[in-house]
């Protein structure tokens, strides 16, 4: 009878990681009324690559995810019994997502081209960014931005201004339309 040696035989198994390889410990998940039109307009938007899609025998997406420059966007249809709504039908959304960009004025105009509609107009910011905010066709809020040199005065012009808007209790981005 042969003898084993002190090193045994293991059996080989892979380690499966607690996070999937390409996402961060925090990754938005959008409840979409059409998102396959959704990740359309994000591609022709953000230049969104879509990297899975899982639909159901009616269409909807159970689930799919795109990439937006290094991060991913997770998303769904809404459907019946959910907890989770899809801003065209609670009428606004809590949450905006944010993007920085290289150019930030080149994928503004792509965004508004692709049917984005501007709530803050996209401007040089007092705390250094050029940024603007705008909401997609789905009812979801997005801010856009670039850092950028700007002159102590013009800082401090642009901080005094938003400082004056927010005493009278009104905000630099004036309030979302209804659709």
């Amino acid at each position: 009878m042969a003898r084993k040696s002190k090193k045994t035989v293991r059996r080989k198994t892979r380690r499966v990681g607690p996070i999937p390889p390409g996402l961060g410990t925090v990754t938005p998940h959008l409840v979409i009324e059409g998102a396959s039109k959704a990740i359309v307009f994000y591609r022709r938007a953000f230049g969104a690559q879509e990297l899975e899609r899982s639909e159901m025998p009616d269409g909807k997406l159970l689930h799919a995810s795109i990439k937006i420059g290094d991060s991913i966007v997770m998303m769904s249809d809404e459907f019946p019994g959910a907890d989770a709504r899809a801003p065209t039908v609670v009428g606004t959304s809590t949450v905006t997502l944010h993007i920085y960009a290289r150019n930030v004025d080149k994928l503004w105009q792509q965004a508004i081209a692709a049917g984005g509609k501007p709530t803050m107009p996209l401007e040089n910011q007092f705390w250094g960014e050029r940024y603007g905010k705008l909401v997609d066709p789905f009812g979801h809020h997005w801010s856009l931005s670039m850092r950028v040199r700007m002159s102590r005065e013009e800082r401090e012009r642009k901080r005094q201004e938003a400082m004056m808007m927010f005493e009278k209790g009104e905000h630099p981005a004036p309030p979302t339309q209804s659709k």
